[in-house]
């Protein structure tokens, strides 16, 4: 968001940043880069002066909306865990980074055109799903759901390959997720 030396949003720009954030989100995985910041603004219901006051430029503006999307889905793992058992909740967190990787693949002409402006929209982004999933497994292997030699880093590995393999398919995307799963339990 910002740095620690900066106020907290008032509550009605911290609506419209996150509405503005939402809107682009979906513009960006449904429109690509032809997405103009005239209309992101006007679908949000804000003017393009308030979009500009919280992302002064067009590549401020699609970095943000990924690491929204980033904090957003590794915010749901404890959320989960604390709201279910642990396996369910492994398998819930599945189905949220899918949804995450299925939006970030429909903004990769947005992402590509901030990466050859000079950003690095994925720095750290591979260790903090690590740090997301990384609970959720010690949870499910505590419970003795699931094997306790599974490294966060290759179930991460697998789910991107489930994303890449099944494509907008979410039926065959959840049969192979719970392969997947059925896959990291114990056996006898």
């Amino acid at each position: 968001m910002g740095t620690p030396n900066e106020r907290p949003l008032r509550a009605d720009a911290q609506r419209n940043r996150d509405l503005l954030l939402a809107t682009a989100a979906k513009a960006f995985t449904e429109c690509g880069p032809d997405s103009t910041l005239e209309s992101i603004a006007k679908n949000a219901g804000v003017g393009i002066g308030t979009l500009y006051r919280h992302f002064p430029t067009r590549e401020a503006l699609v970095e943000a909306v990924y690491r929204n999307e980033l904090a957003t889905v590794c915010a749901a793992a404890p959320e989960l865990l604390a709201a279910m058992p642990p396996v369910q909740a492994t398998r819930a967190w599945m189905d949220r980074f899918v949804d995450f990787m299925t939006r970030k693949i429909g903004m990769a002409d947005a992402l590509r055109a901030l990466i050859a402006a000079g950003a690095d929209p994925y720095a750290h982004s591979f260790e903090l799903l690590v740090g997301a999933i990384q609970p959720l497994l010690e949870a499910a292997a505590a419970a003795d759901e699931i094997r306790s030699d599974i490294a966060a880093e290759d179930v991460l590995m697998s789910l991107s390959g489930v994303v890449l393999a099944a494509g907008s398919d979410r039926e065959q995307t959840g049969r192979l997720l719970d392969l997947l799963l059925d896959g990291l339990r114990y056996r006898a």
